[in-house]
């Protein structure tokens, strides 16, 4: 499993952090931008997708081929992202969960659940040196969202878990992460009232 090691700066708090969001919404930029300011390690699904098209012996657009029409291939992902938010929730050490699902497997295990999202011209802006168009994308995001619903009841759209929920549009890099950075550092477990409740499902 390849874990980013950020130790150059320690961490100034032990917190599990969840970071998720639509494709092209600044996710890995932002979990790259926390992961080195907070001098923690972190995980995305993205990493863990090309560990297993490495395992099988698959170039990673093979696998993604694969992906769409196996439910296996799809559990077996999550099943990974749930196992190391199984151990980071307990490892009382800073660490940063990537995936678009990692704040429902994280569950009430993470310490804070981020979601990012921005709206679709201006994501797919961003995501037209990866060669996605408009109707690609809304596929995706659909068919995702329809295997959610069908492997584990959950719909997607239901931001109600997250701490804090952003259109990373209406900020800079920067200040996007400045803004993250401040809510995270200024967290405190003590004066914490309640997170909503993640209702656990098996992947």
């Amino acid at each position: 499993m390849a874990i980013a090691d950020t130790t150059e700066n320690e961490s100034e708090q032990n917190l599990f952090i969840t970071v998720s969001g639509t494709p092209g919404s600044g996710v890995t930029t932002l979990c790259r931008g926390l992961a080195d300011a907070l001098g923690c390690g972190y995980v995305s699904g993205g990493e863990l997708f090309r560990e297993i098209a490495e395992e099988r012996g698959m170039s990673l657009s093979q696998l993604t081929a694969q992906a769409g029409e196996s439910e296996e291939l799809d559990r077996a992902l999550d099943r990974r992202l749930r196992t190391i938010a199984e151990t980071w929730g307990t490892a009382n050490k800073g660490f940063i969960l990537e995936s678009r699902l990692a704040g429902w497997l994280a569950g009430n295990r993470a310490d804070l659940r981020i979601w990012l999202d921005a709206p679709e011209e201006v994501r797919l802006e961003r995501t037209e040196d990866r060669d996605e168009m408009a109707a690609e994308m809304q596929v995706r995001e659909a068919v995702d969202a329809a295997r959610y619903e069908s492997y584990y009841g959950i719909d997607i759209e239901d931001r109600s878990i997250y701490d804090l929920a952003l259109n990373s549009a209406r900020w800079g890099e920067s200040a996007l992460l400045s803004l993250v950075l401040n809510a995270v550092r200024e967290y405190d477990p003590v004066a914490d009232e309640g997170e909503f409740v993640v209702p656990e499902f098996e992947p």
